[in-house]
Parts: structure tokens; sequence; C-alpha cells
């Protein structure tokens, strides 16, 4: 699905939140959003997911502008995962990926043969077949945010627009989430603190500051030293592994705005 974003701006108390967006997203293509924290991100994919009203301009997914759409309808194009998603705690972890077919039953019926297959397969995706019955509040962080994902796939989404989808994760599974987004031919808008993760599976990336975006452009192009210590304060390079995938090491902090003159 075609997301394309045009003049956004999202104000809250008097404040610019978000400002000055414009980006096309191509169908098919994962695109990462970066930026430190308070710089726009989550405020920039709730507005992207319908679920804040921008102050001006507009959201369109294949040219249609979403402003007025139901939750519902909304919800069979894309899905959202937030960073740290509230669930009821006396569900089990298969009812919560279950969820993700709410925008396609018929509130008087339960849930459809093909449900039941949908769910399955997207608890098979995330690895979590075995966890199905487990107690909502027994499992760990890891293990929510994995369901998260897989009732997010249960939807499925034209789009998945996911805001830190990797804080839960041990390696492990923040490389085979990251595998399974850039592999899907699903539309992905995804939030990264991660780097490197952004610049191997990310076929675009947008850097934001101060609400709006100072860069966009292949991870190559947009993670540039200068940048990186221009925006988060970092002494960083990039490079290659061994494996020919593009790597960020960073070093330490640096001064955000380097007084002239000085060493």
């Amino acid at each position: 699905m075609r997301i394309t974003i045009e003049n956004l701006r999202w104000a809250a108390a008097g404040r610019d939140i978000v400002r000055g967006v414009d980006l096309e997203i191509g169908s098919g293509e994962t695109v990462g959003l970066l930026g430190p924290n308070g710089s726009g991100k989550s405020s920039l994919l709730r507005c992207v997911a319908g679920m804040r009203t921008p102050s001006a301009g507009a959201v369109r997914y294949e040219g249609q502008d979403i402003r007025g759409w139901s939750a519902r309808r909304i919800a069979r194009h894309t899905a959202f995962v937030a960073q740290a998603a509230e669930t009821e705690s006396d569900l089990r972890l298969g009812d919560v990926v279950s969820l993700g077919r709410t925008p396609f039953r018929d509130r008087w019926r339960g849930p459809s043969r093909t449900d039941h297959a949908v769910v399955e397969a997207a608890l098979a995706r995330l690895g979590l077949t075995h966890l199905r019955d487990r107690d909502w509040k027994t499992l760990s962080g890891g293990e929510r945010q994995r369901a998260h994902i897989a009732r997010a796939l249960a939807q499925q989404p034209r789009c998945i627009l996911l805001d830190e989808p990797t804080n839960h994760l041990d390696v492990r599974h923040r490389f085979e989430l990251m595998d399974l987004l850039a592999g899907t031919d699903q539309t992905v808008l995804v939030a990264l603190h991660d780097l490197s993760l952004a610049a191997r599976y990310c076929d675009r990336l947008v850097l934001m500051e101060r609400g709006a975006p100072v860069a966009s452009g292949t991870p190559r192009d947009v993670l540039t030293p200068e940048r990186l210590r221009d925006v988060f304060g970092i002494d960083a390079e990039t490079g290659r592994d061994g494996r020919g995938n593009l790597t960020v090491t960073c070093y330490g902090s640096a001064p955000l705005h380097p007084v002239a003159g000085s060493a």
C-alpha cells in the first residue's frame, strides 16, 4: 500500500510536535524513522495510523485522505504496534493475537475458520504457538511484544506501523523480527533507536529532529558521521560487516553545538 504524507503538522498544548513532514512510502517499502527522544517519531506514526488528527496537511492511503475514516476502516488497511501496548491481564496470549481479527468480524458471531487459521499462522510466524494458552500476566516483556506483533500480522494489513518494536526483545528476536519485516511484501514504517538495525534492514531512513525531517534517503546517505553528531550528539562512523551490511559504530557522546574554534 502506498502512503503519502503531505505537509503534515500536529500540535498539542499550543506547540508543534510534528511539522512540515512530506513523505511518500512506496508499496512494499520498509522505511525507518530515526531521531532522539522527543523528535516526533511516535506522534507521526499515530497520525499515519489515524489515531491522531493532523492540525494541518494530510495522510493518504493509495491517494485517499483518511481524515474522517472510521477506526474499523483504517484497521482493515493498517496495523499499529505501540512501544508498550497495554492489554487486559486476564487474557491468554492467543486471545490477544485473536484481537487482530476484530476489524473483519461480525460483532454477533464468533471467530470463523479463516480467523482461526490466520491467528495460528501469526503465532507460528513469531514462534509463539507453544505459548498460546499462557496467561498474559505470566509473560515476559519480550513475549508480550512478540504477541502484539503477531496480533498485527493477524490483521493481515497492507501496512504495518511499529513504534520501537525491538525495545523489549533479546538479540536473537530483534534480528528475527527485522528479518520478518524486511521480507514481507507489506509496507512498513518503523521507528527505531538501534542505528545498525535501521542501516541493515530499511530501504530508506527519515531522520527527525524537533518534529521535522532533517534528512531522508538511503541508510548510507542519511547516517553520516556529521549528521549523527549534529542530531544525536555522538561520535560515530559507518562501515561494513563481514557480510557487507552497513553498520554504525558509536564511540561516545559529542557536543551538540561545538564552540567555534575549539579543537
